[in-house]
């Protein structure tokens, strides 16, 4: 009766929807359910709305919460003692009895919104028992007041909360694995299983201006999400409201669908041509200024682009006076400063208005925007020195954001600082969509080169994450005080191999670990990264989830192999100068969807991959 209750009082409070049940029923009778914590409600959750009676795993100090109490009525309590080892056996023991078993691996609720430490001990409770693994996503009770994220996140009393269970699977360690190994093989295996989930289950399949609406209904509409040199910091509707004028006006340039070139610096105002381009369903083209005058006329022939926007103050800063010239001659080039001069009451107007009926807004303005449209262009080097232009679609770049998401604990405590231009597909992923559809207040500079000034807004800007090449980092980290980076919790390095040298340096200067990525334009961009959890150094890291990859035998090559690679980030196809404006597909040897880097790498027991080179091409 207690459970009939609770059951009707939490569907009525919080809409409780239950996912995936089917896999509840297959897994059979000796199950561990695996959930990741987010709040206090947690263990009642799954009490509630999972079927049968359901057994907790949970550890000595935990069980004598107050919440875990109230929840034994309803529970049966398996009390594991961290410090003694034959609790664990115990709990062996029990599991072969054919329960049905829930815990918590973290072994705590999560105060940053995402995955935090995985212990590995259940993870070998599930190899040892014979087990199915059955893994369970709770999302939405992290938005209550019984989480731990208040003052972090826009918290409410009565969001909607989703249980999710995905295909059971079991976890069986090689027979020749045994003792300290064979839990450490365990624990990975249950870790990975947790990371493919909290990715598995994120929404993904949206568009880029949807899910920034999503983050703004979750953090705040006052919520200050980016900022500049200029240090005028703008909210969510602030940001909306500007990037819905801004597309007003670049619309009347422009047609829907069409490739538009954008040749701009990481600014705030890039950020609103960007957003104000997708609001009309345009897709930008972001023109790479480091091609030079060639290289940008190739991209615009490849891309069939017919109008430029860029701004008279930046082609001033980045003397690029006789390449606009020449790219004049092809196409139409518009600056900005010319239809900011032209911006009417009216349209200031209509901008307030739009920015609090933002969805009906973007529905009217871009119509029918599907997930696998299109959402922008980034140039890459081609053969004979052509370059390509990789088309990505909207679900490619937030899929390839969930995948971070899911192995790095960013969130909304956070303050990204940000230098790598948005014409480099880090830079736009990482260092500018990711952190906006996440909440993550982020700090504009358009240039990495000015090492001084770099340092020194990193120190007063308070940031936490950092994005960079080898060169720039190690130049940073020559000539910055010692304190300049005393808030930064996590830098991430990629585009080059991280030198021993610098990484040293970080560490000794600063006690900061820099974490080295590997990934291409093709693939949104990020493959792999080291994470505070999972850090080899020399290595790019372990696979982020939902990739899929394989190693074609290389000749001459004894470790390792040519990577092509399988997921939901990887790209549309290409837009080649010999078609231009076409987008073509592109095959592998192993077929449709599979994406060769011609890099080759090696991956070790652990997961761990390792550049080794380059394989020669064709």
């Amino acid at each position: 009766m207690l459970r009939w209750v609770l059951r009707g009082l939490l569907r009525l409070a919080y809409r409780v929807e239950v996912r995936g049940l089917e896999h509840y029923h297959a897994a059979g009778e000796r199950v561990l359910i695996i959930a990741n914590h987010m709040s206090f409600l947690d263990a009642v959750l799954i009490a509630c709305f999972l079927p049968g009676r359901i057994s907790f795993a949970v550890n000595t100090q935990i069980a004598r919460q107050w919440y875990i109490r109230l929840s034994r009525p309803l529970v049966d309590m398996f009390v594991l003692d961290p410090m003694r080892p034959f609790s664990l056996k115990s709990m062996i023991r029990n599991m072969r009895e054919d329960r049905k078993v829930a815990i918590f691996p973290e072994g705590r609720i999560t105060v940053t919104g995402s995955l935090m430490k995985i212990y590995y001990g259940p993870g070998l409770i599930a190899d040892r028992s014979g087990a199915m693994v059955l893994p369970l996503r709770i999302d939405g009770a992290q938005l209550t007041p019984f989480s731990r994220m208040r003052g972090r996140i826009k918290l409410r009393w009565f969001p909607k909360i989703r249980l999710t269970l995905l295909p059971p699977r079991h976890i069986v360690a090689p027979p020749e694995v045994q003792g300290r190994q064979r839990r450490l093989h365990a624990g990975q295996e249950l870790s990975a299983i947790m990371i493919e989930m909290m990715f598995a289950t994120s929404n993904y399949r949206r568009t880029l201006i949807g899910a920034v609406l999503d983050a703004m209904r979750l953090n705040g509409s006052d919520y200050l999400i980016v900022e500049d040199i200029e240090r005028d910091a703008l909210s969510y509707r602030q940001l909306l409201r500007q990037s819905f004028i801004v597309g007003d006006i670049l619309s009347k340039q422009t047609v829907p669908a069409e490739y538009v070139g954008v040749l701009l610096p990481s600014t705030v105002a890039t950020v609103l041509v960007f957003l104000g381009l997708h609001t009309h369903r345009r897709v930008p083209v972001m023109l790479n200024l480091s091609t030079g005058t060639p290289g940008m006329l190739s991209a615009c022939h490849a891309a069939a682009i017919k109008t430029v926007f860029t701004s008279r103050q930046f082609v001033t800063a980045a003397k690029l006076e006789s390449a606009i010239t020449a790219l004049a001659q092809k196409v139409k080039v518009v600056f900005l400063e010319d239809l900011a001069a032209r911006i009417s009451l009216r349209q200031k107007v209509f901008g307030i208005l739009a920015s609090w009926f933002p969805h009906t807004t973007y529905r009217r303005r871009a119509g029918r925007v599907d997930c696998n449209d299109p959402a922008v262009v980034l140039f890459t080097a081609g053969t004979g020195g052509a370059p390509k232009g990789v088309v990505l679609s909207h679900a490619n770049i937030l899929a390839n954001a969930a995948q971070l998401s899911a192995r790095v604990d960013f969130g909304s405590h956070d303050i990204i600082f940000n230098v790598l231009p948005m014409y480099h597909s880090f830079g736009l992923t990482a260092g500018t969509l990711l952190p906006l559809v996440s909440g993550i207040r982020t700090f504009f500079y358009p240039s990495p080169r000015h090492s001084r000034i770099v340092t020194e807004l990193v120190y007063s800007t308070n940031a936490t994450i950092m994005f960079g090449t080898n060169t720039y980092l190690y130049g940073y980290a020559r000539i910055a005080h010692p304190y300049d980076f005393y808030s930064v919790r996590y830098v991430f390095a990629g585009g080059e191999r991280l030198q021993e040298e610098t990484r040293h340096l970080f560490s000794e200067k600063f006690g900061v670990r820099i974490l080295e990525g590997y990934g291409t334009t093709e693939t949104s961009p990020v493959l792999c990264t080291n994470t505070p959890m999972d850090n080899k150094p020399g290595s790019v890291g372990r696979f982020l989830p939902g990739i899929h990859y394989t190693l074609q035998p290389v000749a001459g090559v004894v470790q390792g192999g040519r990577l092509l690679v399988k997921g939901p980030n990887i790209m549309l196809g290409y837009l080649l100068v010999d078609e231009p404006g076409r987008l073509q597909t592109v095959k592998s040897s192993l077929g449709e969807g599979w994406h060769d880097t011609g890099d080759v790498v090696s991956v070790d027991e652990n997961g761990f991959v390792t550049i080794e080179g380059r394989a020669a091409t064709n």
